[in-house]
């Protein structure tokens, strides 16, 4: 696994090497071609290496010995550049080069530190490509075995294959008791077995590793009302090496002792099918990992038209939804309630627990979070220990690495199962997923900022490196491995978790491997490979400050906190209250993810383009503790623009504040840098967007701008004033791979009025307080793509807004907040076709839209300080709705927010009911 993410940051920094428009380096191109060869061809390796250590402890040797070698390539490339950017920036270069030694050689400064020159370099990686070579040629001889073997395989001999593991397994049999906690379940199942529509039928059981659907489907399988109704039962494991002519004989073997190893694959299918035949039959195929599996095996399940019923286990949604979407049972975590009847019913046989054990037991089953395999693991373990209080607070203190190691087989044996059967690529970003705080929410954004950062993603032709991060998520989410905590209001995955067993995985493998090092921990194994350092909020001052100055080759800092991950710097500062040196943090030149909250008064330096590799910039604003002094903007200096490599800048403002921002500088005119690669520029004041400034971001997708009034122009005159040319707004529509525009501030209408949008738009918000609205409404209301809208601010000169037909095609969310004058809202159900939240906040609607009830896709409306009027005909709308559908549950929901003036009017409170709720 790192061997591979290694690989794939070493193809990305060559790539660099050959596009970077400034580097400080020369590199030997013969150099560059021989690496990149050897580079492509361990990559396609290891995409199909099984490694013989995946079930051990130790890492496997052949995959280190690739890491640590690509690892000193990158030093060598990285330190020689990082040498000669600090020493073009120095005054004195001789201090420079005796400060950026000590870091690699952890000592202090000296001013007498050797100079490294391009022989030096080339020399390195002389000896590096020798090193390389042999390894490849270790590799070489590794695939031609293989293939040997694969040629000399032969059908393995009916009787050895015909073992004691055709019925349900015992291996991960949990005990009869904790199936009480499954009735429920058990039941549904049982019923679609028995009942439900006569022809063939495939069940899927979805869940992650350890959840229990091995363990339903073995009691259901045994159940006596099964074994009466069916006249076959068979049970079969299909592994990722599964072998089909060996499933038919088990299978057969199973319904009617037959055994026909000696026959070719189809013979055996076709007497598997005549067997069948006929005969009302249940077949359970355990732990499938793909459709093609199935569309191997199915051909020989006959439909009978007498309730037959195939049953497949698997860890993985999309594949249950393959099979069958309709008929899948979804595994759910056990709620509180049914975690501790099973933790009691294994340790106590189903008695109460003492009551001077109940709460050290409850904390217990409280941190297995809901995992049935890890509440089994912790009772077994429990059941053969003293019952003191004192035995049992030694366990919880120490429960994470207790429920894995006590046994092995029924927990981490299963959950590392998943983890080897994950395609290469996938691996290093599960285990990233360890670096994150337990029960962190992690932002999918971030998360897909971090991960193209780290160098993790493998490029592929025709899609962006964060298209392919959302395909791996995906995967992932799919794989039952992580957890979708959040969705967004379009239906994006917003925030995401991941269960404590899983993060436990991911730290195992990451210590194995030495993948990030976390502050504060002793590693005896070295840190020098290490290229992610993690800081825990527990972390002192100190540690971080050594943690900086010890690993000059580290390309991220990371502190988990809820809305990103925070880099401690100086006149900058992290959570806990520490400061630290922006300029010591800009001499580690290799630096990829950036994210800082900043202090007031704080600035960019204009060395902030010595971190030559920077992806990813963000900024946090404090919390004014004086609400009446406006925070100060910062301004980025020049240099930034030429950071060829930046992807994203979001520089993040409170969305109450009326100032502040990033100030950009007008890019140099004498050298034109084209920022390929920028997607994101978020919380940049007074933004042009001129001819040059087109040209340098072609491929933006995200732009969030703050426009204020200069000094001396009078807010209440703005429609006397031509005001706007300077910001060129209208050239946004030519930035044709836009998909999310923010502007908020003081957007006066001559400005507004030039604002034109691109149809590649998604989501719009505009906050602005000097406005008709009018002006906008039109304009965007055409836009074919459009899902998410939010105004706040302004005003309706008519006092009304009259949507048609043919406007709002996508829409999906619409937040209307503090727009003044808005009396009247004239609409049909058909005008927003596709609306499922609305949020209207501070609004005086004399007659709420009884239409907007009509549209069959709406799923929330939230009314927050609203008027009375806005309320009570809200209610009248929801009335309406309800006597349609009688009984029935209305699909939306209407949430409503008074002011404290409202809350205490009994009248109001009478208007709640199911479908229309106070808060």
């Amino acid at each position: 696994m790192a061997a591979y993410a290694a690989l794939v940051s070493l193809m990305q920094i060559l790539d660099q090497i050959e596009h970077h428009p400034s580097l400080p380096i020369s590199v030997d191109k013969k150099q560059v071609e021989t690496l990149t060869d050897i580079v492509v061809f361990l990559q396609e390796f290891l995409e199909g290496y099984k490694s013989p250590y995946a079930d051990g402890d130790e890492a496997d040797p052949l995959e280190m010995r690739i890491a640590y070698a690509v690892y000193t390539s990158e030093d060598a490339i990285e330190s020689h550049i990082a040498d000669q950017i600090l020493l073009t920036a120095s005054k004195d270069k001789r201090d420079w080069i005796g400060f950026f030694n000590c870091f690699r050689s952890r000592k202090e400064p000296t001013n007498d530190g050797p100079k490294i020159t391009s022989r030096d370099l080339y020399e390195s990686l002389v000896k590096l490509i020798e090193d390389l070579e042999l390894i490849k040629k270790e590799v070489m001889e590794i695939v031609a075995i293989k293939h040997q073997l694969q040629r000399q395989v032969s059908v393995v001999a009916g009787s050895l294959m015909l073992r004691n593991n055709s019925s349900p397994s015992s291996f991960s049999r949990m005990n009869n008791t904790t199936m009480v906690c499954f009735d429920d379940v058990m039941i549904q199942l049982m019923e679609k077995l028995i009942y439900g529509k006569p022809g063939r039928q495939v069940i899927p059981l979805i869940g992650m590793g350890g959840i229990g659907k091995t363990t339903l489907a073995e009691h259901v399988y045994a159940h006596p009302s099964i074994t009466h109704h069916f006249d076959i039962c068979a049970w079969v494991t299909i592994s990722q090496q599964y072998n089909t002519k060996e499933l038919f004989c088990e299978i057969l073997f199973q319904a009617d002792k037959q055994m026909l190893s000696e026959k070719r694959e189809d013979e055996i299918g076709l007497s598997l099918h005549k067997c069948l035949s006929n005969r009302r039959y249940l077949i359970v195929l355990d732990d499938m990992w793909s459709i093609e599996a199935w569309e191997k095996i199915q051909l020989y399940f006959p439909d009978n038209s007498n309730g037959s019923r195939i049953v497949v286990t698997t860890r993985l949604s999309n594949l249950g939804s393959q099979l069958d979407n309709n008929y899948s049972f979804e595994m759910k975590f056990l709620n509180e309630e049914s975690s501790w009847n099973m933790f009691c019913q294994i340790v106590f046989g189903g008695k109460g627990c003492p009551l001077q054990l109940e709460i050290i037991g409850k904390k217990i089953v409280e941190n297995c979070r809901g995992l049935p395999l890890s509440i089994v693991v912790m009772g077994g373990l429990l059941e053969k220990l003293e019952r003191t209080t004192e035995c049992w607070e030694s366990i919880r203190g120490s429960i994470n690495s207790l429920v894995n190691l006590e046994n092995d087989k029924h927990c981490l044996k299963i959950l590392k199962l998943s983890y080897n059967h994950l395609p290469v690529y996938l691996k290093p970003c599960f285990v990233h997923m360890g670096m994150f705080e337990e029960d962190s929410k992690i932002r999918v954004s971030t998360l897909i900022k971090l991960w193209v950062s780290e160098g993790f993603v493998k490029p592929v032709n025709g899609k962006s490196l964060e298209t392919i991060v959302k395909e791996y998520l995906d995967e992932l989410v799919a794989r039952n491995l992580i957890l979708v905590h959040e969705f967004g209001r379009t239906g994006n995955m917003k925030y995401l978790k991941i269960h404590d067993l899983l993060r436990d995985l991911c730290l195992r493998e990451a210590e194995k491997e030495r993948c990030y090092h976390v502050v504060g921990q002793h590693n005896p194994l070295g840190v020098s490979i290490q290229r992610r350092v993690v800081i825990r909020r527990s972390t002192s001052e100190k540690e971080v400050r050594d943690a900086v100055r010890s690993k000059p080759h580290v390309r991220s800092y990371i502190s988990d906190y809820e809305r990103s991950l925070l880099l401690p710097d100086l006149r900058f500062s992290d959570p806990n209250g520490h400061e630290y040196s922006l300029r010591e943090l800009f001499k580690l030149v290799n630096l990829r993810f950036l994210a800082v909250c900043y202090k007031e008064g704080s600035q960019l330096p204009s060395s902030i383009n010595h971190l030559w590799s920077l992806q990813t910039l963000i900024f946090h604003s404090p919390y004014l503790v004086d609400l009446s002094k406006p925070p100060e903007y910062m301004n980025a200096p020049v240099e930034i623009w030429n950071m060829f490599q930046l992807r994203h800048v979001d520089f993040y403002i409170c969305d109450w504040l009326n100032d502040g921002g990033l100030h950009l500088p007008d890019p140099p005119s004498d050298k034109i840098v084209i920022m390929e690669n920028l997607q994101t520029l978020k919380g940049v004041r007074n933004f042009k967007c001129d001819e040059m400034m087109v040209r340098r971001i072609p491929n933006i997708k995200k732009l969030g701008l703050f426009f204020f009034i200069p000094e001396g122009i009078d807010s209440d005159d703005d429609d006397d004033i031509e005001y706007g040319d300077d910001y060129c707004l209208h050239n946004i529509e030519r930035l044709q791979k836009l998909e999310s525009l923010s502007c908020k501030g003081h957007l006066r209408s001559a400005l507004l009025q030039k604002l034109t949008f691109p149809h590649c738009l998604m989501s719009l918000s505009l906050s602005t307080f000097t406005n008709r609205i009018e002006d906008i409404l039109e304009k965007l209301s055409t836009l074919p793509l459009l899902q998410k809208f939010k105004l706040h601010g302004g005003y309706f000169r008519t006092g009304k807004w009259e949507t048609m037909e043919g406007q709002f095609p996508s829409l999906k969310y619409l937040e209307l907040g503090w727009c003044s004058g808005l009396k009247w809202w004239m609409t049909e159900s058909s005008h927003f076709p596709y609306l499922e939240h609305l949020s209207l906040s501070g609004v005086s609607l004399k007659e709420f839209p009884a239409e907007l009830g009509e549209i069959p896709t709406l799923k929330s409306v939230r009314i927050y300080r609203c008027s009375e009027e806005s309320v009570i005909s809200a209610k009248r709308m929801v009335e309406e709705q309800e006597e349609l559908q009688g009984e029935e549950e209305l699909s939306f929901k209407v949430s409503v927010i008074l002011s404290k003036h409202y809350h205490e009017d009994s009248f109001m409170m009478t208007l709640a009911n199911r479908n229309f709720k106070f808060t």
